[in-house]
């Protein structure tokens, strides 16, 4: 089996996608299966803050009867100049797999080039895919299906809605995204959504007026104002993006058993009000759970060419 990385939900087809979704929902059913991994190795590197994702990437390898070998960026060599490159040649000798969780989509880039071990994007400025294939398997759960649903993104075009522009794109949903003047997502991802919407019968639309996207959505979906790397920003964000809070109104104007995500952490308060967060059309926490479900999955793909529970 040649390596696959994922590094952008790009990096699948829909097809695959799909497949990695239904494993998913296989691992949700029955979380006892283990063995899929066989006793392999995945490091887990980790360069920025992490609660969900170096979670449930450690607990997804330990259930599937492999070892997660957890690094903090400083540990390694990378620190004192060791390239990427070199870094993931010599990794590869050692482990069967390599998570990173860092800024620059280029780390990932050089650090799959560079080793014969499958990468996978734990998060990196650009791009968060994970939390796209929990964001699916989340979505499907509730309503049965993915083609043909509104989705509508109110915020910061950020890593996480470039993932949402490809992942809703690839599923033939219908993706709006409404931010404020200079934060929309950069255009090259824009495009390449478009292209593949254009194909899967899906849609993208981007605008400035969150009530305009959020009509008539079966999917309301935010995240937080000012991203890792971005905290000095906030007191300038909280004023710029105030109109675009997912609050009880955004909820009213959507379809009446519209789905309220968050990718977490939430700032109750700023970018969704309390009560919309624990309200009844909230599913935040069984989105966070899935993202242990999907990546078993993603990981059986990537190591054994299955998705399947063993």
């Amino acid at each position: 089996m040649s390596k696959r990385d994922f590094l952008s939900v790009d990096d699948v087809e829909p097809a695959e996608l799909a497949a990695i979704l239904d494993g998913a929902d296989r691992h949700k059913a029955d979380r006892r299966a283990r063995g899929t991994l066989g006793g392999r190795t995945v490091a887990l590197i980790f360069e920025k803050p992490s609660t969900r994702t170096r979670v449930s990437f450690e607990v997804a390898v330990h259930e599937l009867g492999g070892y997660p070998l957890p690094l903090a960026g400083a540990e390694l060599q990378l620190g004192r100049g060791e390239t990427l490159e070199d870094t993931a040649a010599v990794l590869s000798r050692y482990v069967h797999a390599i998570v990173l969780r860092t800024f620059a989509q280029e780390s990932l880039e050089r650090l799959a080039r560079g080793g014969t071990v499958p990468v996978v994007n734990a998060l990196s400025d650009y791009s968060h895919p994970c939390q796209a294939l929990a964001d699916l398997q989340t979505i499907r759960e509730g309503k049965g299906h993915l083609a043909g649903i509104r989705l509508a993104y109110l915020g910061d075009g950020n890593n996480v809605a470039h993932s949402l522009l490809f992942a809703g794109a690839k599923m033939g949903m219908h993706v709006a995204m409404a931010t404020p003047v200079g934060y929309e997502p950069i255009p090259q991802v824009v495009r390449r959504a478009s292209e593949i919407a254009a194909a899967t019968g899906g849609s993208v639309e981007l605008t400035h007026d969150p009530a305009t996207a959020a009509k008539d959505a079966d999917v309301l979906y935010t995240d937080v104002w000012a991203s890792m790397g971005k905290e000095m920003e906030h007191g300038e964000r909280a004023l710029i993006f105030k109109p675009y809070q997912l609050s009880t109104d955004t909820v009213m104007a959507a379809a009446p058993d519209v789905m309220v995500l968050h990718c977490l952490p939430a700032h109750r308060g700023e970018e969704i009000a309390a009560e919309v967060m624990d309200g009844p059309n909230s599913a935040v926490f069984d989105q966070a759970e899935n993202r242990l479900h999907t990546q078993k999955a993603l990981l059986s793909w990537l190591l054994t060419g299955s998705s399947d529970p063993s």
